[in-house]
């Protein structure tokens, strides 16, 4: 966003003679008309980058936009088409269908073959929310240069755009606003004297309130002009400020790339051991709106997943904040979530047993349905005795330390997997260390008759 357009003095300071555009929004008067005025993304518009590069050429070319709210998508396909001179046609996928596309495509072909011979930038907003048949319908008059398409979207195109159209574009990737550059375009509406004069600690409060989102920033601005202009204020303060707004609310998607990202986030610190991180990121959540249900859920799966048996508390830890949470809610119940959370970040940690369990999953999945050994079936009739059902099995609590050293508990011919590889780190030290007691049992019984190592044989009256 930028300064350009004409001025709109602050009602509130003088009188001044009416003029179309004091009628239109902030946000569309401030809207830059040319490339360098444009704040932000520089990363993409910067000398030497590349769609800078692109307007510089004079070959537009199709490509999506993929960034947060007020960042800029609307405003750099505006310039892209007044750059080139082509024809700007706007579908917003929100309300838009077929019929729209259809009146695109003839648009552009009487552009073409009108005298002007025009080119023509189809912009599409919000493009993830056409379905796979209207993104579709873009891909014929792409592919024969009819025009150029851009795509704005809030989502990640990977997964929401068809793999054929995202092949014949260029993804931009658009960052939000920063503090510097959304204080940048507090100054520049002062500058059109679209508001009274603001205390910058209540600039700062705007900023943090838009959280990188421009077109928040300006229409908060100017309902903040409108709110000062009844009270006949001369001078936004932070306490009315902060009055007029109440609580500050992020920006946050709930079911957007920004949720699964934040999620991610506190997976990852919980996992890395940083138990500040993980308190930040459930707190960002939690702030945002997510459900603390939900949360709830994440936490159970983190103490299973990334601590396992290396401290079996975890996981008791984690259905506890849970229950906790469903009997006193928010905002009590969220604080045995944060208890939870930094006690699975300062755990050891293992994934032994997840990486085992998908291990034995790959196995089965692509082995052969072997059968169970006789020695390990089940005889509850007389007849399943008498078919050798449990013969020769050990029962282990009549073995000598409990284990029936040399017995084989996998199907026959099948090798030892070795699925579980403990790791050593908390109680999973200890595991090991017995499962290294075992296996040399089994290797000592294994160069014994079977069933000489002590106990006997209770096949017929053992339980399973």
């Amino acid at each position: 966003m930028a300064a350009r357009g004409a001025t709109a003095p602050y009602p509130g300071h003088r009188a001044h003679q009416a003029h179309p555009s004091d009628h239109q929004p902030l946000a569309e008067r401030l809207r830059p008309r040319a490339l360098g005025e444009v704040i932000g993304q520089q990363h993409v518009l910067g000398p030497g980058m590349p769609l800078r590069l692109a307007f510089e050429s004079g070959r537009p070319h199709s490509c999506i936009l993929w960034g947060p709210p007020g960042v800029g998508k609307t405003t750099i396909a505006r310039l892209m088409a007044d750059a080139f001179d082509a024809q700007f046609i706007s579908i917003s996928a929100v309300l838009g269908g077929v019929k729209d596309i259809r009146e695109a495509v003839e648009r552009a072909e009487a552009a073409r073959d009108g005298l002007m011979q025009q080119r023509t930038i189809v912009f599409v907003d919000e493009v993830h929310r056409f379905n796979k048949s209207q993104q579709d319908a873009f891909l014929p008059h792409v592919e024969s240069g009819l025009f150029t398409f851009i795509g704005a979207t809030t989502e990640n195109p990977s997964f929401e755009v068809n793999s054929a159209l995202l092949s014949r574009a260029a993804v931009y990737v658009l960052q939000p606003l920063s503090e510097a550059d959304l204080k940048q375009i507090v100054a520049l509406a002062q500058a059109e004297n679209a508001l009274p004069a603001i205390e910058s600690a209540a600039i700062d409060r705007l900023v943090a309130y838009a959280d990188g989102d421009a077109r928040r920033l300006l229409n908060t601005l100017e309902t903040l002009a409108m709110a000062a202009t009844q009270e006949k204020l001369a001078d936004i303060t932070d306490a009315w400020l902060l009055k007029v707004l109440g609580e500050r609310m992020r920006r946050y998607d709930k079911g957007g790339e920004q949720f699964y990202d934040t999620i991610s986030a506190l997976h990852k610190a919980v996992r890395g051991s940083d138990p500040d991180a993980a308190l930040y990121w459930l707190v960002r959540m939690l702030d945002g709106g997510a459900d603390p249900r939900y949360m709830a859920r994440r936490l159970v799966r983190m103490a299973s997943e990334d601590i396992g048996l290396a401290d079996p508390r975890a996981l008791r830890l984690a259905l506890d904040a849970t229950e906790v949470y469903e009997r006193l809610g928010s905002p009590e119940g969220e604080l045995a979530l944060a208890e939870c959370v930094v006690y699975l970040a300062v755990a050891p940690k293992s994934n032994a047993v997840y990486k085992a369990y998908n291990a034995a999953r790959a196995w089965v999945k692509q082995d052969g349905t072997r059968p169970v050994p006789m020695h390990l079936r089940n005889a509850p009739t007389k007849l399943m005795k008498q078919l050798d059902y449990g013969k020769g099995y050990r029962y282990a609590h009549d073995e000598e330390g409990g284990f029936a050293a040399g017995e084989n508990y996998l199907p026959e011919g099948m090798p030892a997997p070795g699925f579980y590889q403990p790791v050593e780190r908390g109680m999973e030290i200890k595991i090991a260390q017995k499962l290294r007691e075992l296996q040399a049992r089994n290797a000592r019984a294994d160069t014994v008759a079977p069933g000489l190592e002590g106990g006997s044989n209770v096949a017929d009256s053992a339980s399973d």
